[in-house]
């Protein structure tokens, strides 16, 4: 009986060996997903933030940025280029093979939602609006109604600071900027 059990077991041991996969190429789904919530359209109620790399290899993907207000209408939508991002960081990272895309892709996603990107307010008080800014009318509607903001990059030089508009009922640019 030995005789059989033992070499069943290893067999059966090579065989989970040789199927289990150890390639990381593709990566877990939760490195290429990362979703929160944020008070952004209404003050009190949570919007819900989501950003994603879609596609199969780095040459087609691109970065999709959603916002759903608290009632799940989509409120925002922005499709990055992968491409393009990589474009902008490709003279200061290593960025030759396509795992060392993927790991900064990676990185990417994980950097987008960092706390710091969540702005309470939008625009203070006592802030001046600048040459970065697109719509002065509307900055001076953000210093009214004190809704929050959030800012994100679109590649090395370039961020991007968007809020909720009451008054258009819509996510517009507030900033641009290096």
């Amino acid at each position: 009986m030995k005789k059989f059990i033992i070499p069943a077991l290893l067999t059966i041991g090579l065989l989970y060996a040789c199927n289990s996969s150890t390639d990381t190429k593709d990566g877990n789904a939760e490195d290429f997903e990362k979703t929160t919530t944020f008070a952004f359209s209404d003050a009190i109620k949570l919007d819900t933030f989501k950003v994603a790399l879609v596609g199969k290899d780095t040459k087609d993907m691109q970065l999709l940025f959603t916002i759903k207000s608290a009632d799940g209408k989509e409120i925002y939508r922005q499709e990055i280029k992968t491409n393009e991002l990589l474009k902008n960081y490709i003279a200061t990272a290593d960025l030759k093979k396509e795992s060392d895309k993927m790991k900064f892709l990676k990185e990417e996603i994980a950097y987008f939602f960092e706390e710091h990107h969540f702005l309470e307010p939008a625009v203070t008080p006592d802030e001046q609006p600048d040459k970065n800014v697109p719509d002065k009318t509307f900055y001076n509607e953000l210093k009214q109604s004190g809704l929050n903001g959030f800012d994100y990059r679109l590649g090395k030089d370039s961020n991007v600071y968007i809020a909720w508009s009451a008054k258009e009922q819509k996510v517009k640019v507030y900033y641009k900027c290096c």
